[in-house]
Formats: structure tokens, C-alpha cells, sequence
């Protein structure tokens, strides 16, 4: 993959998973990008047209509307993974084929609107979760079997606090691009 098209794929670049536990303030300043990533998408999305929220921001890549309903899909099950970790021992977590759910009918059919309030409500849900786990709930792990990797609920949280501004920066970067305002 040539640079241009990594930066337009990757535009945060990828994901930094920590070795050790994280402190109290690292973990709050990414429980913050979780709790405010429904208001920053709103914006980011703010004012498209269905033509543009039918772009996609990168050649080969998802369409605006793809994104925005693949956030809530993805965050849903991380909500899962951590609840599951939680209350078994190193559970193995269900993979799910994100590809083919950008493509299922209800993503074409059902307005963004719809999946902005759903990942708003759920990171209400899950952030109030994470700001009363202790640290040795932080030290509990999951395993996802596709990639053969433990995660810890720390290393997770990176994650997915990445993952939400890896696709918000997809959105904003080509409004940039496009002009979009």
C-alpha cells in the first residue's frame, strides 16, 4: 500500500496498544473520546447531503453512511467484549464480519440519524460502566480468536477510543478534501 493510500485508510495511523496498565488519567482521557464521540460525529457529518453521506472516503473504502452506522455495529459489540470480561474468565469473544454487516439492508434504509442516537445512548451506557470498574477489573481479558490476541480491558479501551476517532478523522478529513464545509 503506497503512502497516500495508507494516510487515507489510516489518517491517525494505526492503533498503539499499551504493554502495561494504564493510570487513572490515561484511562479518563480515553473514556472522554468515548463519551463525546456521538457530538463529534454529529458535527462531522452535519449538513451532507445524501449524495455526499454516499461518498466514499477513500477509493474502495466505506461510504460517510457506512461509517456512521458501522460505529454503533463495532461499539456494541466492544460494550459486549468488556461485559463478557467482566463476569467469565478470558472469555473468547464472537468476531463478527463488519464487511458484510456495512452491507446488510438497513444501512442503506434506516436514516443516520437512527444509529448517531444509538451510539450516543450507548456510550452514556458504557463510559458510566468503564468509570466504575476498579483496577483489577482493568487487568481482565478477553480473547478474540480470529487475530489469537488477549486483550486486556486497558488495551481495549485504546482500542476502541482509536476506533472512534480513526472513523470521525475518515469523515472530517474528506470534508476537507471535498470542500464540504
Amino acid at each position: 500500500m503506497d503512502s497516500a493510500a495508507a494516510d487515507l485508510r489510516y489518517p491517525l495511523g494505526p492503533p498503539a496498544l499499551p504493554d502495561a496498565p494504564l493510570d487513572r488519567g490515561a484511562r479518563t482521557a480515553y473514556m472522554a473520546h468515548l463519551a463525546t464521540l456521538s457530538d463529534q460525529l454529529r458535527a462531522a457529518v452535519a449538513g451532507l447531503t445524501p449524495a455526499q453521506l454516499d461518498t466514499p472516503y477513500r477509493p474502495d473504502g466505506w461510504t460517510v453512511r457506512q461509517v456512521i452506522h458501522h460505529l454503533p455495529d463495532s461499539h456494541l459489540n466492544a460494550y459486549t467484549r468488556f461485559r463478557l470480561a467482566l463476569t467469565e474468565d478470558s472469555p473468547t469473544i464472537k468476531p463478527y464480519d463488519e464487511a458484510a454487516w456495512a452491507e446488510l439492508p438497513d444501512v442503506a434504509a434506516t436514516p443516520p440519524a437512527v444509529s448517531l442516537a444509538l451510539l450516543e445512548a450507548l456510550h452514556i451506557r458504557w463510559v458510566r460502566l468503564l468509570r466504575n470498574l476498579t483496577d483489577a477489573q482493568w487487568e481482565r481479558t478477553f480473547l478474540h480468536p480470529g487475530t489469537r490476541t488477549t486483550f486486556t480491558l486497558d488495551q481495549a479501551l485504546v482500542l476502541y477510543s482509536w476506533h472512534g476517532r480513526h472513523h470521525l478523522a475518515h469523515i472530517t478529513e474528506l470534508r476537507r478534501r471535498e470542500a464540504w464545509g
